[in-house]
């Protein structure tokens, strides 16, 4: 089955509803809750997005979230070694460096996110969320013609 860690602007997208892009976020978020492909978040994602959830909408929803994310994506270690890694890939941005290290140590298929341009020297491959949502959309096509 297709592992792909998700990018945080996914997640965001698809909880502000942020418009165009919130879609085809839905569409890969959406293709992991029916078991298409696992999906992870690193569990750097998943402090940033339970901070901005909190400041928003407070501690107790920003709990439920996270409940509720936690109950469909499985989450990407990030420990000293993955810090390690994506240090030594010496990339400007490092949060991108640990999402990337973060995927390989999970052994994902692909990284997904909206900024695609951002993971140019990863060493795994990256897709839009329209690429994604359009893999997955198809793969499942294929699998229901071959039943």
């Amino acid at each position: 089955m297709t592992r792909l860690l998700l990018d945080i602007n996914l997640v965001l997208d698809v909880l502000l509803d942020r418009h165009p892009d919130a879609e085809d976020a839905s569409a890969v978020w959406s293709a992991v809750e029916s078991g298409q492909a696992v999906g992870l978040l690193s569990a750097h994602a998943m402090t940033t997005v339970h901070y901005l959830n909190a400041k928003a909408v407070g501690p107790k929803m920003a709990g439920k979230t996270t409940e509720a994310l936690l109950s469909v994506f499985d989450v990407a270690v990030v420990d000293e070694a993955v810090l390690r890694s994506a240090a030594a890939m010496g990339w400007r941005d490092f949060e991108d460096a640990v999402t990337t290290a973060a995927a390989i140590r999970s052994k994902c298929d692909a990284i997904v996110t909206r900024n695609t341009k951002d993971f140019r020297k990863a060493p795994i491959r990256v897709l839009s969320p329209a690429e994604a949502a359009a893999s997955l959309t198809n793969r499942g096509r294929d699998a229901r013609a071959d039943s």
